[in-house]
């Protein structure tokens, strides 16, 4: 007898992460698995993965898929008791997954019925509490299903069924093997899931405790988390050089200092103050010479930001890049590191007496004092841009803008306000007043500058943190709370991010996005 080549008996099972590919895959196992429930969408899968990749758990065997399971973190404080599996995932997107959570909720587990009793849910739930080993997370909660009840329910109620199968004299396929994993129950909740009619549409709320949990400072139940906000209201007039512009610059931030801001916020194109003193009369000739300031501008405000201890949003500068004039939007961190934000859609004005080019990359920075989002004046009129920002984490958006009348203004101040409103979120306007009489485009300007909250009980009653006097140099300092932000999104009188229809539409990012890593 030759000898056996024992690879022809191996089989390959691997425990892993889901990726895109498999998406596929997961769609037809689950129709094999819950054959009389609505299935995943595509859309849904992809949500996950954007949200939480490390929470989605597949197994596969020889190159098949034959189990999976998906959770978010959620605070489990913050739901009702008897809450749904559509209000605990958000409608199956688990957008509402909280990173400064402190249990992993698992949302479903499916195991391909070839492969039953190879205990490929065991390894599915073992991964789970290594998951929330890993994140120093307190427990693992489950909303089971008990899909055996339909055969009792004329003869016993869901408690009285619950019973019967803890003590081993009912044997329910998920209830049991979730007690023989180490799950204890907390309670039943009606209406969980409207399509498991096996179960009558109740489900047992299950809880797996992490013994190994450590409780960390920075994760103590927050009851304020104020960042405080400056904006500059800037008197374009005419200078005789750079200098003096800097020292304008310098007094708007220690200002903010004095005043103990996280942020100091200049408003948009703000440095064109430059050409009234570089006697060039034609506008495309002007914006390439104040490009050459882009060095001296950089440095400056990252000098000021690291001095004063303070966030800056440097407005923005018309920056040459290729022989390409773009306008940038900076945010100099108060510990000396730099990001820019391109202004994405050019306005026709730009377009005709600069040359101006838009950028193609929509920006979700981390600071510390949160994620925000940085949008160049006509860029806060396209909503789905604000959208994408806080979907991506942002919670305060800087608008810097100029506009040279009251309409030009309003455009500007009711789309802040709108997304303020439709997005939960902060968002904070900054412009220009004043007059250059020798500055070809940049004569006349028109600004109120102000900070904006979401409309409902928790925020100042019109929804305005505060408001400068209209065209007058001056400043507005407020305070926006981030803790007050992130419960109005989970339990506010409206929920515009957790109530959107994305079974009827759904947005689709083209352009090129970056998110910023975390700091730490």
């Amino acid at each position: 007898m030759s000898k056996l080549d024992l690879s022809q008996f191996e089989k390959k099972l691997i425990v892993r992460n889901m990726n895109q590919d498999d998406i596929p895959q997961l769609l037809k196992l689950q129709t094999l698995c819950f054959p009389n429930m609505e299935p995943w969408k595509e859309e849904h899968l992809k949500s996950h993965l954007a949200h939480f990749p490390e929470g989605q758990i597949v197994v596969e065997c020889d190159d098949e898929i034959i189990g999976s399971c998906s959770s978010l973190i959620v605070n489990f404080d913050e739901y009702d008791d008897k809450h749904t599996w559509d209000d605990i995932t958000d409608e199956g997107y688990i957008t509402n997954h909280d990173e400064e959570g402190y249990n992993l909720y698992g949302i479903e587990v499916m195991v391909h019925p070839k492969f039953r009793g190879m205990k490929i849910g065991r390894r599915l739930y073992e991964a789970r509490k290594d998951l929330a080993r890993a994140f120093n997370l307190k427990s693992v909660i489950i909303g089971g299903r008990i899909p055996n009840y339909h055969k009792y329910e004329k003869d016993m109620t869901p408690r009285e069924y619950v019973e019967e199968v803890r003590n081993h004299k009912i044997d329910d396929p998920v209830l049991t093997f979730q007690i023989m994993n180490g799950f204890s129950i907390m309670r039943i909740n009606p209406n969980y899931l409207p399509d498991d009619v096996m179960s009558s549409k109740y489900a047992t709320l299950m809880e797996w405790n992490n013994i190994d949990y450590q409780a960390r400072s920075k994760r103590h139940f927050k009851t304020s988390y104020p960042v405080r906000i400056m904006v500059v209201q800037y008197m374009m007039k005419d200078i005789d050089s750079f200098e003096e512009f800097a020292r304008q610059c310098e007094y708007y931030v220690d200002v903010a200092a004095e005043f103990g801001s996280d942020f100091a916020v200049f408003p948009e194109i703000f440095t064109t103050q430059l050409m009234s003193f570089l006697e060039e009369k034609v506008p495309a000739k002007a914006v390439r010479r104040l490009s050459a300031f882009t060095e001296d501008y950089i440095e400056m405000f990252t000098h000021l930001a690291v001095k004063y201890n303070v966030n800056i949003i440097g407005g923005s500068h018309f920056v040459e890049e290729e022989e390409q004039i773009y306008n940038i939007s900076y945010l100099f961190r108060r510990d000396g590191t730099i990001e820019k934000q391109y202004k994405i859609h050019v306005t026709p004005n730009e377009k005709k007496w600069w040359g101006i080019q838009p950028g193609d990359a929509v920006k979700v920075f981390d600071t510390d004092c949160g994620k925000i989002a940085i949008q160049i004046c006509y860029d806060i009129q396209f909503p789905e841009l604000a959208r994408y920002a806080v979907d991506q984490g942002a919670n305060i958006i800087f608008v810097p803008f100029c506009t040279d009348e009251r309409q030009g203004y309003l455009r500007v101040r009711y789309c802040a306000q709108a997304r303020a409103v439709e997005n939960q979120v902060y968002t904070v306007i900054a412009g220009t007043v004043g007059n250059m009489t020798q500055v070809e485009n940049m004569d006349v300007q028109y600004a109120q500058s102000g900070i904006f909250t979401p409309s409902d009980f928790e925020f100042a009653r019109d929804g305005i943190v505060g408001e400068c006097n209209p065209n007058i140099e001056t400043v507005v300092v407020g305070d926006v709370d981030l803790e007050v932000l992130r419960r109005q999104r989970k339990s506010g009188t409206v929920r515009q991010l957790r109530d959107r229809r994305r079974d009827l539409f759904d947005l689709e990012y083209k352009v090129k996005t970056e998110i910023k890593p975390e700091r730490t």
